[in-house]
């Protein structure tokens, strides 16, 4: 599928007050940064529970992308292994197409800091439902 313009696909609330910025979208690929600031843990690490949700933002947008008109996208299991942390600066996830069905699309996400050092590595199930 093409590259979808990334300033006209929603993001959702949560993803918009984490500070997740698109900048590149298809079924088969996408790219998004994430500012570590305001995403910490107490102890001023990258928050895990951020690295997910960076996680299935992206794989989700993709899973929507590649659904289609008239149907929609719907996690049904997300798991992140956590390599390292980050303290400061942007990250970025990118999400690639491991299997695209017709009921089922599955997405690795890799996050990385900017060193290109990879942070998490999780793995997203989305459920591709019509809509009613």
């Amino acid at each position: 599928m093409n590259n979808i313009d990334p300033s006209v696909v929603p993001i959702g609330a949560m993803a918009e007050k984490m500070g997740i910025i698109l900048t590149q979208v298809s079924a088969q690929s996408v790219i998004g940064t994430m500012p570590v600031d305001g995403n910490t843990q107490p102890f001023g690490l990258l928050n895990g529970g951020a690295s997910l949700a960076l996680a299935e933002t992206l794989g989700s947008i993709g899973a929507n992308v590649h659904a289609g008109k008239g149907r929609y996208a719907v996690g049904i299991e997300i798991n992140g292994t956590h390599h390292r942390s980050a303290t400061s600066g942007l990250v970025t996830g990118t999400a690639t197409a491991l299997s695209l069905g017709r009921n089922v699309a599955v997405y690795e996400i890799v996050i990385t800091d900017e060193r290109d050092k990879r942070l998490c590595t999780a793995r997203l199930t989305c459920l591709l439902r019509d809509a009613e």
